[in-house]
């Protein structure tokens, strides 16, 4: 069966965004993310796709792993560009790594809302400690809904404060 891979439209910097993700993910508390680049395919003089002089030397196709994930980056140019209607989830194990991800992918604060970010590349990311499902999947629904609250008036997830809005009577 084939594999669904995500592919990201960078107007120049997908070098530079699939380095930054690799060292993101391999830098990661507790384990090492299986993360790499894997192959890149440049814009050479002479190439007759729509664009190619003005994108010599950058990325047509650049393939990565993050965390055994593949996904396929290009450098296309200012055409298109990210939006919140696509984000990448990451769960986390605890709050160090709630906080190693959301200060390496967080470069937007006014984009920050309910643990979600966007970096400076533009693509969006939600940065979800496992805690969260767990505290929300409580039989008791008032507590997760004093869960749930907690959580929407948050920017990055503070899993100290879900535990007392959880706990709270």
């Amino acid at each position: 069966m084939n594999k669904i891979n995500p592919c990201l439209w960078f107007d120049t910097q997908a070098e530079e965004a699939m380095n930054h993700y690799v060292n993101t993910f391999n830098g990661a508390p507790y384990k090492k993310q299986e993360s790499r680049i894997v192959s890149i395919t440049r814009y050479e003089k002479g190439m007759e796709a729509p664009g190619a002089d003005a994108l010599e030397g950058k990325v047509i196709t650049g393939i990565f792993e993050l965390a055994g994930q593949r996904f396929m980056a290009l450098d296309g140019g200012p055409i298109f560009k990210f939006n919140e209607a696509v984000s990448f989830y990451v769960e986390c194990e605890d709050q160090k790594e709630v906080d190693y991800f959301w200060e390496r992918l967080s470069a937007v604060p006014e984009m920050e809302q309910c643990g979600w970010c966007k970096d400076k590349f533009g693509l969006s990311w939600q940065i979800i400690p496992k805690q969260l499902g767990e505290l929300t999947g409580t039989p008791d629904a008032a507590r997760s809904q004093r869960v749930v609250n907690a959580m929407l008036k948050m920017k990055k997830i503070i899993v100290a404060d879900l535990q007392k809005a959880h706990d709270s009577d």
